[in-house]
């Protein structure tokens, strides 16, 4: 195989899914009122939440992130994603509850109606920021790895541009409907995809039989270091590089709470359920969504290391900076982000490359579309709408689409920079790993501790972002000190109690908060017994807790496999 191109028949499915998805997006938009465009008015049902949670979870940077990290980790990337159905099972039990009866649009409004508006603000506007340098635009990077290959005479900026203009056709229109009913499409159409991806990838490498065997050989010829029961284990000694047992108990599953339960693009979805019932079913049928991942997704990553290892990829016209200097990729070893587009280039059929690509865009659409509207909301109902407090309605979208406007600008002009991290994945989890602790801390001192206040949550915000910006000056300028080179996954925890003690120090030493402040605002065990009361006599299928024990129990035979 010398290039690269696709069919009649894979351009016309492009055409026709990007077509089709702008015009069923623009139909289902709601733009009447604040609510209808940022909250799809609050009728959301369970399967569409927990759909469009998954996509907008599984776009394309993860997609191609996962896949990539396998290639390169093996099957322990996994763990970030069984770890997402126990964190959806907590956030169900002990956090949506207090989002869904507050009313609230935003996440950093709750932590106003917990703390003070001096919370708010700052979270708003660093979660704005995460959606732009996450989110966005790494969506709009993993874009480009596969259109690049298509068309490698086009510069990364134009086809960045084209992709940021085509997720922002629809979601500026018509706000979070628009995006939570094009992301169920766009989700079934990534898994069908990725299903098929799957199994013309098992197919070449001779089933699992055959990827077992190739990787036994390839160890024992020198090639892999570690054994085939190594590669397939998901728990990692402490050592390791990449994911240390010691990471995935104290790290991932902080960076999990951020994401799943304290970010906006992801909680919004949840607070346009119809009620709390449909918002639990909704988040537990996320979870999982999230476990079949390791067939689909990270597997695939795993055998192209049989497949692809020793492969001169120079045909692809994917190009790196080495040294200083650009040159095109020779080997996966050298720019694994390009495992998942060889994967698809290189097996899949015509017709159903064309599929899977449109799936791909799906996915990234997906993603962006998520990110644009909820940090579009963060700028209108917590920065546009305290400037000006006659903005209401119809004023209210035309600011929150304007915001989107100057969003997707500034994430388009990012994307390229992603290209100095070794892997999209690894830049995903470590700007994560920054943002993350400080927000965590302040969500859970406010919900389980109620003698912290304003001024603790506030402090630990500031105290704890400017220890993040000061580590990252020592890290990555001059001769970095050894203590910098602790894994990231270890420095979430010590960050996040870090920021958790300063909250409860200076509230100690600050007033109590007034009643208003942690009145149906604050976890107790009183209100999980009126719950238990409220369950008995409803079926086991309604049973949002019996559900979760449900999903727990089939999250723990997989990891107990996978061992």
């Amino acid at each position: 195989m010398d290039s690269i191109g696709l069919s009649t028949i894979d351009i016309v499915i492009l055409v026709v899914y990007l077509t089709g998805i702008v015009v069923y997006g623009l139909k289902k938009g709601k733009q009447q009122n604040s609510e209808e465009y940022f909250l799809a008015g609050r009728d959301m049902t369970w399967p569409i939440i927990g759909i469009s949670l998954f996509a907008a979870n599984i776009g394309s940077n993860t997609l191609i992130g996962l896949t990539s990290d396998a290639f390169q980790t093996n099957v322990a990337v996994y763990n970030y994603e069984w770890m997402a159905a126990v964190v959806l099972v907590i956030f169900a039990i002990f956090f949506l509850p207090f989002y869904l009866r507050s009313k609230v649009y935003t996440m950093p409004e709750f932590l106003e109606r917990r703390f003070d508006s001096r919370s708010r603000y700052l979270f708003s506007g660093i979660t704005v920021v995460g959606n732009i340098i996450i989110d966005t635009a790494s969506g709009l990077y993993a874009g480009n790895l596969i259109l690049k290959i298509i068309f490698p005479e086009v510069d990364s900026w134009i086809i960045i541009s084209f992709l940021a203009f085509a997720a922002a056709v629809y979601t500026i229109p018509g706000g979070l409907s628009s995006v939570v009913h094009t992301e169920v499409i766009q989700a079934v159409l990534l898994i069908f995809g990725s299903i098929l991806v799957t199994f013309f990838v098992f197919k070449e490498v001779g089933g699992w039989s055959g990827m077992i065997e190739g990787l036994e050989a390839m160890r024992s010829s020198g090639e892999l270091s570690k054994s085939p029961d190594e590669i397939m284990s998901l728990v990692r000694p402490a050592d390791d590089d990449r994911l240390p047992w010691t990471g995935l108990v104290l790290g991932v599953p902080l960076l999990g709470f951020y994401f799943w339960a304290n970010n906006q693009f992801m909680v919004q979805r949840v607070l346009s359920a119809k009620d709390l019932n449909h918002g639990r079913w909704g988040a537990l049928f996320a979870g999982l969504l999230k476990l079949p991942v390791l067939f689909f997704m990270v597997l695939p990553g795993v055998a192209a290391i049989v497949l692809f290892s020793d492969m001169d990829i120079s045909f692809l016209n994917y190009t790196i900076t080495l040294n200083g200097q650009e040159q095109v990729c020779a080997d996966l070893n050298d720019c694994p982000n390009m495992t998942y587009p060889l994967l698809i280039y290189k097996l899949l059929p015509t017709g159903i490359l064309g599929l899977v690509i449109a799936g791909l865009l799906a996915a990234m659409s997906s993603s962006i579309s998520a990110t644009l509207n909820s940090a579009s909301t963060l700028i209108t109902m917590d920065f546009v709408t305290k400037i000006n407090k006659n903005i209401q309605g119809k004023r209210q979208v035309r600011a929150g689409q304007i915001a989107t406007v100057i969003l997707v600008i500034l994430a388009a002009a990012w994307a390229p920079m992603i290209e100095s991290f070794a892997s999209l994945w690894e830049y995903l989890q470590i700007v994560l790993g920054y943002i993350a602790p400080p927000i965590v801390a302040a969500f859970v001192a406010g919900l389980f501790m109620k003698r912290t206040n304003g001024n603790g949550a506030f402090a630990s915000l500031v105290i704890g972002y400017a220890s993040v910006l000061a580590f990252v000056i020592v890290k990555y300028t001059g001769n970095a000190p050894e203590w910098t080179n602790v894994h990231f996954l270890l420095q979430v925890p010590v960050l996040f109690f870090f920021c958790l003690i300063i909250n409860v120090l200076v509230s100690q030493f600050s007033a109590p908060p007034p009643e208003e402040k942690t009145e149906g605002l604050t976890w107790t065990r009183t209100l999980y017994r009126e719950e238990t009361r409220e369950l008995k006599g409803i079926p086991w299928y309604r049973n949002y807790r019996r559900l979760a024990v449900l999903l727990l129990i089939t999250t723990a035979i997989i990891v107990i496999w996978y061992w």
